[in-house]
């Protein structure tokens, strides 16, 4: 295996290098890089595989780093392989626009594969990665082209050990039998509390033997480069489980408060960090040095992974000649582009057509499309034939030997597990092969809000289809009906949250969704039937609001979603009828893509001059926004069959018909009354 000096001092460059970044920017992590730099050091030069100057390569080996607060350790790893990070960039670590934030950040820093630093998240990331790389494999993969045989390499420490999410991926991850990633797990027994033995005295090691891991300890990892290196090399061998190398480590290694918290989230004392840099042999007057021989040593191994890069675009040039349609569809992925015409096979609908459940409606396009968009990897958390995700010819993403699945399967059983199932979606996302969809009630969206809010900050093309989306599920009542979620989730910048009203609606979330290659989606999915809208097309809801009846000589706008539309056309019979009132009504698909329109556009959709009341059986919270009175459930549900649920809660046209006349008569004698899009548009100037 052979290491000398040459390794002593690279791997000490990277622990003084941790210093100096904290150090100068009074804040940070120093502890974890100090003591996991003889692992980087191994993992990086003995066994990763990549190109510093092509970050994108497809075949790269993937690392994450689930414990993110370490995050200087990869941003040295990347800086001392000569990615597109300057000795300059590492002195603005943790400062406005540096592209060093203060947890790796995949949009921000060339070389980080995903936004981690909520513990546990990247560890779920890790297992999608893999996923994406066994199922892209299988596909392209042809007898003397292994095209896709890379590894994802990933570190996580206690706090990722103890968050609920690792536990669900690494369930999952011994399921699947995923040879194709390692683990390392950075045992220092220190969390922000101290020791561990305070709250976290399990034995890890046991528990991932139990998932299914492949598991081996290395006692000394401030030393032992061999036994590092060859815990590696034995993971690599094992091919039919993914591995877990329990690593003991010194937190601080070197620092006067090695191995306790002092060095957990506080930048070294300077008589301490001088101290350090003279046992490594640096100049405690000297701060951001590298010796030239790190740098060398560092570039003989890059150099070997722009030849290995080069050999396989040779590689991919004669697969191009030999298998030219899986080639051009490879091609296609990678560049995040649809097939052409895909669009042409959403399903369309009119009044004529039967009322369909939403849930149903989604089904629908699944089935429809899942021939034309090959990429697309459907899922649910157990909840399958509620979700109604899967097409009916799909088969699942399993180990072949299991006999239920295959490698190259798009149906992926994520079980009773939220919140691992989004976080693995932004794995499987950030791998840029497929485009995953995952399924659960959309009440228990809310189990995975962390992931959910990665999609949204790391720009992840991830769909989540929520059923059951409100009081209209009905008997399972309070419990299962969501409230405050959409409020929630529509807070989130760079979220799309669809709630369709119909079928055409439907088709129209799932056609933005799939072609917003930087935006997550939320599909709010009905359990009920809805009827078939008439003023109802796809080019119109994919602007996320418009006019679904209008009346030039109506006094009120109902601005409504999802299941509550219908009911508002109903409402607008009974307004005329039984109080000479004309209304117009407003479907509100997705408030995120309506807020992207022209205001000219949004003004003609809930105009000046005209009283406007929002119908959703949800929280009111936001829709002030859109409308100047607001009609919705600022309480838990209750249990029973739905339309009675709806019916105590008055959502039908007689309570929406006498809140509207209300919102009239209040309203009238305010001139000019301004539009809420109108008021909105200037407080935002």
């Amino acid at each position: 295996m052979g290491y000398d000096k040459s390794d002593e001092l690279a791997i000490n460059t990277i622990r003084v290098l941790a210093i100096d970044a904290t150090i100068k920017s009074n804040s940070g992590h120093p502890g974890a890089p100090m003591g996991m730099a003889p692992v980087a050091h191994v993992l990086w030069k003995k066994f990763m595989t990549f190109n510093p100057k092509n970050p994108d390569w497809l075949n790269r080996d993937r690392f994450v780093l689930s414990n993110g607060h370490a995050c200087m350790l990869q941003y040295t790893m990347l800086h001392l392989y000569k990615y597109a990070i300057s000795m300059d960039d590492m002195k603005t670590f943790r400062q406005v626009d540096s592209i060093l934030p203060g947890h790796p950040e995949a949009h921000d820093t060339p070389g980080i594969e995903v936004t981690t630093g909520p513990l546990g998240q990247g560890f779920a990331n890790a297992v999608g990665l893999a996923i994406a790389q066994a199922h892209t494999g299988a596909v392209f993969n042809k007898p003397g082209f292994e095209l896709v045989n890379n590894h994802t390499y990933m570190f996580f420490g206690d706090g990722c050990a103890m968050e609920g999410i690792a536990s669900e991926a690494a369930s999952t991850a011994g399921h699947l039998k995923l040879g194709n990633l390692i683990a390392i797990y950075d045992d220092n027994h220190i969390s922000i509390d101290g020791d561990t033995k305070c709250a976290f005295t399990e034995d890890v090691s046991k528990r991932f033997e139990a998932y299914g891991w492949h598991v081996q300890h290395v006692e000394d990892g401030d030393h032992d480069l061999e036994g590092i290196e060859k815990a590696i090399q034995k993971a690599k061998d094992v091919t039919d489980k993914p591995s877990m190398i329990k690593l003991t480590t010194t937190i601080g290694f070197g620092s006067k408060l090695q191995g306790t918290g002092g060095v957990h989230g506080n930048p070294l004392k300077k008589d301490d960090a001088a101290q350090v840099k003279e046992k490594f042999g640096f100049d405690p007057e000297k701060s951001f040095v590298v010796p030239q021989e790190v740098y060398d040593t560092y570039a003989e191994h890059a150099a070997k992974g722009a030849a290995a890069e080069e050999e396989w675009n040779k590689l991919f040039e004669k697969y191009s000649s030999e298998h030219k349609t899986e080639a051009a569809d490879l091609k296609r992925r990678l560049s995040k582009q649809l097939p052409e015409g895909w669009q042409e096979k959403l399903p369309v609908y009119s009044p004529k057509d039967p009322a369909i459940a939403s849930r149903k409606l989604s089904e629908t396009v699944l089935e429809k499309i899942h021939d034309v968009i090959p990429e697309l990897l459907s899922g649910s958390a157990d909840l399958t034939g509620s979700n109604n995700t899967r097409w009916k010819q799909a088969v699942d993403f399993q180990p072949p030997d299991l006999g239920i699945g295959e490698w190259s399967g798009r149906y992926l059983r994520y079980g009773v597990r939220e919140h691992s199932m989004a976080g693995i979606m932004n794995g499987i996302s950030a791998y840029g092969t497929l485009i995953p969809a995952g399924g659960t009630f959309l009440n228990f969206v809310s189990y995975a809000a962390g992931a959910v809010r990665l999609s949204s900050l790391s720009h992840q093309r991830v769909i989540y289809v929520a059923t059951h989306d409100s009081i209209g599920l009905g008997e399972d009542g309070p419990t299962h009906q969501p409230i405050e979620t959409l409020a929630h989730f529509r807070a989130l910048p760079n979220m799309m949250v669809w709630r369709p009203a119909d079928g055409n609606e439907c088709s129209a979330a799932y056609y933005v969704a799939l072609t917003s290659t930087g935006t997550p989606s939320i599909l709010a999915l009905t359990r009920q039937n809805l009827p078939q809208l008439e003023g109802s097309t796809i080019e119109k809801a994919s602007k996320g609001g418009y006019v679904a009846l209008e009346d030039k000589e109506a006094k009120i706008t109902l601005v409504s979603t999802g299941s509550e539309v219908s009911i508002c056309l109903e409402a607008v019979k009974y307004l005329a009828e039984n109080h000479q009132i004309k209304a117009r009504v407003v479907s509100m698909p997705c408030t995120e893509v309506f807020d992207a329109q022209s205001k000219e556009y949004k003004l003609s959709v809930i105009p000046d001059g005209i009283a406007s009341l929002s119908v959703e059986v949800m929280s009111t919270l936001g829709w002030e926004k859109y409308s100047h009175e607001q009609f919705g459930l600022n309480r838990f549900g209750a249990s029973g069959p739905y339309l009675e649920v709806y019916k105590k809660f008055e959502f039908t046209p007689e309570g929406i018909s006498k809140r509207a006349k209300a919102t009239v008569e209040f309203w009238s004698d305010v001139k000019p009354l301004r539009s809420p899009v109108n008021r909105a548009f200037q407080q935002l100037i």
